[in-house]
């Protein structure tokens, strides 16, 4: 059967017009395979690989006010072998998902609301929220691993079907973060979480075999909100950013943002394998970055690149209820105005030398994770729409050149964060493909499109029509072939 629709779930989400629960972001309950669908140019055959998006997509109506981060997990897949290519999509089968279903409502308030007014107790870094699985996805093991940025429990899919594998054995008790990192070379999966208990931050490693072998504190003087980390050859680097929640509100439970301007930036670089006594740490300019793209060593310097947001704590827009308008500007990146930047740790004497890139307003970027941890060359950021979460376009950069090209993806056409398939055989680093979901609201459809990461501002080379419209989302990734394991 060339499309099968798999499952529809029932729910119980009503019609709204939350912004985020309409248009671009309006969710689905259908799980769909499909097998033959419309392209619209001509599809590569030298792929190899699997491109999956993560996705909060809500199915109960929430327990007060609604952020789109306290949507339910869905991983959509894109698989190309042997010239063809297969989609499926499907929820992450957590533990709060199950439950829900079961009492077919909401159990647990969402980011927006008191905790609480949960049913239940939560996981992670904050009591009574639900660990939706809905933040980011990654391959590791030759298993799809999704996770939550607020700590949650690392859960394993079967990267072919997409079939729920339930918690993985070695997440600790404080979970792990969204964007765990996979050394391609090594196979190891780097991992950090945060809490709010001493020593309030851990760093761990998962090795080829899915063995939790390091696990290790990071003392920091009180909670904090690391969102992302990054690796070289021989370091992971953490940070401690000064935006984090008012200690004195947070001791009576209210978790209120504050960016601590006088502050210092703080990166942690520590040995893959080091512990609290190794700890390097180096002070930058205040600021947040949500996330970084690559480091890697230049003698006696680690180059760490990101994306410095020069107003990490934007003002309130709108005229919503006190403190939603403000939680929902952090979704705003023309107001955060994150820059592409890059950062140099100087070992030998300690000091750090910071550079900006781009002055363009840029976020959610990738490169080619062949070479993660290594000194490379491209790079590829996310543009958005202002005042929304919905991506518009993409622009290229040559890091040694300082050249880029700009992909702008048409009228009401709000894309994915791409993921970069290397070409079967490629020769250079940008010598593959660009891959990303882009829902058109104008055709009402949501498509899989190719680009030549070589000449990106060529147009797509390729434009697979899913089976269904899908919401937007968060993030993605690419993997190859050989990276997958279905046993």
């Amino acid at each position: 059967m060339p499309t099968e629709l798999v499952n529809r779930l029932e729910g119980g989400l009503q019609e709204n017009d939350h912004p985020y629960m309409n248009g671009a972001w309006a969710p689905i309950r259908e799980e769909f395979n499909a097998t033959e669908m419309e392209i619209i140019g001509t599809l590569p055959a030298d792929l190899d690989g699997v491109y999956l998006r993560n996705t909060e997509n809500p199915v109960h109506d929430p327990i007060g006010r609604y952020h789109p981060f306290d949507g339910d997990g869905m991983i959509h897949a894109m698989r190309f072998k042997d010239g063809r290519a297969t989609y499926r999509n499907r929820f992450v089968r957590t533990k709060g998902f199950v439950a829900e279903q079961e009492a077919g409502r909401a159990l647990w308030a969402g980011l927006m609301e008191n905790p609480a007014k949960s049913e239940r107790p939560g996981w992670g870094a904050h009591e009574g929220l639900k660990d939706s699985s809905s933040t980011d996805v990654v391959v590791h093991a030759g298993k799809v691993l999704s996770t939550f940025y607020q700590c949650g429990e690392p859960y394993r899919l079967d990267p072919e079907t997409l079939e729920a594998e339930g918690v993985d054995h070695w997440g600790p008790v404080d979970g792990i973060s969204a964007h765990p990192k996979v050394d391609v070379r090594t196979g190891e999966l780097l991992f950090f979480n945060y809490s709010k208990h001493a020593p309030y931050m851990h760093y761990g490693v998962v090795d080829a075999d899915n063995r939790l072998v390091h696990y290790t504190p990071v003392p920091l003087a009180g909670p904090r909100l690391p969102h992302d980390m990054c690796f070289t050859a021989n370091f992971a680097i953490l940070n401690d950013f000064p935006l984090f929640w008012e200690p004195e509100l947070l001791e009576r439970n209210l978790h209120v943002v504050r960016f601590h301007k006088t502050m210092p930036s703080r990166f942690a670089i520590i040995p893959r394998r080091g512990g609290p006594q190794d700890i390097r740490w180096f002070e930058a300019d205040p600021t947040y970055v949500l996330h970084f793209l690559n480091a890697y060593e230049d003698g006696d310097e680690v180059v760490l690149d990101g994306y410095f947001q020069e107003d990490p704590s934007p003002s309130a827009v709108g005229n919503g209820p006190p403190g939603y308008e403000r939680m929902m500007a952090f979704l705003d990146q023309a107001l955060m105005r994150p820059r592409l930047h890059r950062w140099r740790f100087n070992l030998a004497t300690g000091e750090t030398r910071e550079e900006r890139l781009d002055d363009r307003t840029l976020e959610f970027g990738i490169f080619n994770t062949q070479v993660a941890g290594e000194k490379y060359r491209y790079a590829y950021s996310a543009v958005t729409k202002p005042g929304w979460f919905l991506f518009t376009g993409l622009v290229k950069h040559d890091l040694e050149t300082r050249e880029s090209w700009s992909i702008e993806f048409g009228p009401e056409r709000y894309g994915s964060e791409p993921g970069f398939a290397p070409r079967t055989g490629a020769t250079s680093e940008d010598d593959g493909y660009l891959v990303t979901f882009i829902t058109d609201m104008i055709a009402d459809r949501s498509e899989c499109v190719l680009y030549d990461a070589r000449r990106p501002s060529d147009g797509p080379v390729c434009r697979i029509i899913l089976p269904t419209r899908i919401p937007s989302g968060t993030h993605a990734t690419w993997a190859q072939g050989g990276e997958l394991n279905t046993r």
